[in-house]
């Protein structure tokens, strides 16, 4: 069998839109992936559904594996001949003992890379305002552990030297020992009154940030309950956090936002819910399953030359087409001179993907603004293939139909409710609950057994809904909506529930 390899790779802080490029293909093509405590669940799931996911994380002394056991086990899988991500916290290199297992990896013989990543000694205090370094403050900046390894005998750390007003000093792992290491640099020279941060959970929507002195942290840090992961910055820097802090000043910094569209779809949302400091959780009340009658689908698109207007009225209904498409070894060509429709930028950027610019796209993103907008761009008789949901509204078909078009109506998948036995578990979790289709929706009251059980479950959530017909929906199962978007995307969901927060501020 021929012999595999393993990739250290750097994890970053924890927001995933701070793992590099390089970290991304690694762990697209693992076989097996071997991930620590503090590689965040949106990063570990970009691994393939195939590939073997094994924690070896350590937290707070408490080891699911020990250090020789994660070294024999990387070297195991990869004399089977497996492609292995040994996924970090941080930065392999920087107190995340990847020098070690490099070590064990290179006297083993097994090949090995290392793909650097972003280490939380300089972006949690990014992220809490705090610039590490700064011309007019700091010449030097020094990153030290604050937990030494238990069996040294003596500290290797020059006290003397790390007390120095003209630097910033970024302390690692410091939490357990934090009252002992602010007396010793009180001790070594530094003013107790040396400002200090302390950054718990940094780049992450949980994310705190405590100041205090050298002389009031530890009883400050202890008054807010901040506990690890965490990291200690230590001088005058810290004062320039009170201008520069931008993350947690974010209108939905901190909120938990439930996503309820299909797991599939959940990724791009969830990213652009990071992006803006919220904590998303993962809680599909629908799946996209292929249709009833799946030939009759097939059939539309092997007679794709007959119709003068195809009508993609989803994402999911363009994924379906081209599933199709390469089963047939084809691809974007074999539409042909037939013309494009998409209801939204949403749906039009789907198709790009595959390599059609759409002819027609709405000003709004709803079957009546469609149905208009192609009923001026077409002819009478122009036939009109209708690629959308089973279940979807009867709208467009019939408006075409009245105004002298010809319109076949498929089903290109349909929708069912999920399962999911931890749902009503994540809702009481959520500060906001967000539905992108009336099927989602739905699929709420259903996975909470009913009407009167949804509307005692989001009697206290913030309900924000992508447009008017997923608002009707949630106000005719009785949910009240607090929020709908006027653009009918994620981003204008957004949009809209930061506009209604600032109003509430």
């Amino acid at each position: 069998m021929s012999r595999g390899r393993v990739v250290l790779v750097g994890a970053g802080p924890g927001d995933p839109g701070l793992l590099t490029l390089r970290a991304a293909n690694a762990l697209a093509a693992a076989d097996v992936l071997l991930y620590d405590a503090l590689a965040s669940d949106p990063i570990v799931a970009l691994a393939p559904a195939s590939c073997e996911r094994i924690y070896v994380g350590k937290r707070g002394g408490a080891h699911e594996m020990l250090q020789s056991e994660i070294e024999a086990l990387m070297i195991a899988r990869a004399r089977d001949g497996k492609y292995v991500v040994r996924l970090k916290g941080g930065d392999p290199f920087v107190f995340g003992r990847g020098g070690e297992e490099a070590q064990a990896l290179h006297e083993a013989g097994i090949p090995f890379e290392i793909v650097p990543g972003i280490s939380s000694a300089i972006a949690a205090p990014a992220y809490a305002g705090i610039p590490v370094t700064h011309r007019d403050i700091n010449p030097v900046l020094t990153i030290a552990t604050g937990h030494e390894d238990p069996a040294k005998a003596l500290s290797t750390l020059d006290w003397g030297k790390l007390a120095d007003p003209h630097r910033t000093l970024v302390l690692l792992m410091a939490m357990g020992n934090l009252e002992q290491i602010c007396v010793r640099l009180i001790e070594h020279g530094l003013s107790a009154q040396t400002p200090v941060a302390v950054i718990a959970n940094g780049t992450r929507p949980t994310q705190r940030t405590v100041t205090g002195t050298l002389s009031t942290i530890a009883q400050d840090v202890r008054r807010d309950g901040l506990g690890a992961p965490a990291i200690v910055v230590v001088g005058q820097v810290v004062t320039l956090r009170d201008r520069l802090r931008w993350f947690d000043r974010m209108p939905l910094f901190g909120k938990r936002i439930l996503i309820t569209r299909p797991a599939r779809q959940a990724a791009e949302f969830a990213r652009a819910l990071y992006a803006r400091g919220v904590e998303p959780i993962l809680a599909s009340t629908i799946a996209i399953v292929p249709p009833d009658d799946v030939m009759a689908a097939h059939r539309a698109i092997d007679d794709l030359s007959s119709y003068r207007w195809i009508v993609f009225t989803s994402r999911n209904g363009v994924e379906a087409f081209f599933d199709r498409l390469a089963a047939l070894d084809s691809d974007a060509r074999y539409i042909g001179a037939t013309k494009v429709a998409a209801i939204g930028t949403k749906t039009a950027e789907r198709l790009r993907e595959f390599g059609v610019r759409a002819d027609l796209v709405p000003a709004e993103f709803v079957s009546e603004e469609i149905a208009r907008a192609l009923i001026q761009a077409s002819h009478s008789g122009d036939r009109v293939l209708v690629y959308r949901a089973q279940e979807a509204r009867e709208v467009l078909p019939q408006m075409l139909e009245d105004a002298g078009r010809v319109p076949h109506v498929v089903a290109a998948y349909k929708t069912v409710f999920d399962v999911d036995p931890e749902f009503a578990e994540k809702v009481e979790r959520a500060d906001v609950l967000t539905f992108t289709s009336a099927s989602t929706v739905r699929g709420f009251v259903e996975l909470l057994g009913g009407r009167e059980a949804a509307r005692e479950a989001a009697r206290s959530k913030l309900i924000a809904c992508i447009g008017p017909i997923t608002a009707e929906a949630a106000d005719e199962l009785g949910l009240h909506v607090d929020v709908v978007a006027d653009v009918f995307t994620t981003d204008g969901l957004l949009d809209a529930l930061e506009a209604h927060l600032a109003l509430l501020a």
